[in-house]
């Protein structure tokens, strides 16, 4: 297999650097807009030949295509914050590759109910053209980061083998995590933190289908395993709620995420100045989104491994009937310590947590053991080959 990596970052550098261990494939091009950083991350996998840098501007979809064609590219994985995803995605549909994301094409909220009734869906765009995938006999693998990706994974793998009934998969991402000397530093991109927090949250029932609430509504105190311990859950936008319920039968699908309360309150507080806003403005003759500016502020979550301590944890609450037909609740778990990640391979916890995911999804597409045409989600395929990769990445799933 020849791979595509499009976007450098904290997401793609982790990506090479789990993949080095791994002979499912032939070559891998690292590809972004700095071609200093795509080096950066090439020049870490101990000169391993297999791997290339490539500068690419990720919004060129003409510039996508001529270099999956020079390089003779089958797979696409877009590493990108998601506002790329359409001339990504529409890239790979041109070139005839596979395509994989960890994050599926931008919500946009309804007009006049915004906090009642979704309007264009996460991934809307992208399913709206799943028959010309379908048609072509080609697959686009979408949301196969952790969350969604690992967590859909859970689903499939209780809706198979431990339940007869699931009532609800609710999602519920925490940690523990702390990060020396910033008093504010989100571990993750907080341009797609932003987007994800501050958008009417999704909530999927069978006898209602998709509806919104509020930010951060719902709040639940979940007890986290490995030491973690209780942390509030708040409802938040995330492709799960779109995903699961076309593949896993059910009654509810929702995601609650652990912020905080501070996290929350600066979230708000950049809401209430304007400061989410992904639309430019022009400050003194030039153009700059104001989002532009808060992630220019805050630190590179993929540099904050060093300084970080503590662990996350992405799992699925499955509720149901069991095989026996009793009532029962499990909890489906991945935990990441980040002095673990940084050993194993310079990269905190939370970046190694995503990018091992699409990794896992590669090489069993490369087998063969993971199949299919059109735009499918993670839950789509067989749960137990998948896991297995896992524990063979020294990092297993566990169940409570």
């Amino acid at each position: 297999m020849r791979i595509l990596v499009i976007g450098a970052g904290g997401v793609g550098s982790a990506v090479a650097a789990i993949a080095r261990r791994r002979g499912f494939f032939e070559r891998m091009v690292l590809a972004d807009v700095s071609a200093a950083r795509a080096e950066a991350a090439v020049a870490r996998v101990d000169g391993d030949a297999r791997f290339g840098a490539a500068a690419l501007d990720a919004s060129d979809r003409d510039a996508i295509v001529a270099l999956a064609e020079a390089e003779r590219i089958d797979a696409i994985l877009n590493a990108c914050d998601p506002w790329l995803n359409p001339p990504i995605f529409a890239a790979a549909a041109r070139a005839g590759c596979t395509y994989l994301d960890m994050a599926m094409t931008l919500s946009r909220r309804h007009p006049e109910r915004p906090f009642e009734q979704p309007g264009v869906k996460l991934g809307d765009e992208q399913f709206a053209v799943a028959h010309e995938w379908e048609r072509a006999g080609r697959l686009a693998l979408c949301g196969i980061g952790v969350e969604p990706g690992l967590s859909d994974v859970f689903a499939r793998y209780a809706a198979n083998h431990l339940f007869e009934r699931i009532d609800e998969v609710g999602v519920r991402d925490g940690a523990d995590l702390a990060v020396d000397g910033y008093a504010f530093a989100p571990t993750f991109s907080i341009w797609t933190t932003i987007e994800e927090c501050l958008n009417p949250p999704l909530v999927w029932e069978r006898e209602r289908g998709w509806y919104t609430t509020a930010p951060f509504s719902e709040p639940e105190l979940f007890e986290f395993p490995a030491g973690i311990g209780p942390v509030e859950c708040v409802n938040v936008e995330h492709e799960e709620v779109v995903l699961v319920p076309r593949w896993v039968d059910c009654e509810r699908v929702t995601f609650k995420y652990g912020l905080g309360d501070e996290f929350i309150a600066v979230l708000k507080t950049l809401s209430l100045l304007g400061l989410d806003s992904a639309e430019p403005l022009r400050v003194k003759g030039v153009e700059v989104a104001p989002r532009d500016v808060v992630a220019a502020a805050l630190p590179d979550p993929a540099t904050l491994g060093d300084r970080m301590t503590g662990r996350t944890c992405a799992g699925t609450l499955v509720t149901g009937a069991g095989k026996d037909g009793a009532a029962r609740a499990v909890y489906l778990h991945h935990v990441v310590d980040n002095g673990e990640a940084m050993a194993r391979d310079g990269v905190q916890a939370v970046v190694w947590q995503t990018a091992v995911n699409p990794v896992i999804a590669l090489e069993l597409i490369a087998a063969g053991v993971w199949r299919g045409a059109g735009v499918l989600g993670p839950e789509a395929f067989d749960a137990v080959p998948f896991l297995d990769l896992l524990a063979d990445h020294g990092s297993p799933h566990a169940m409570d």
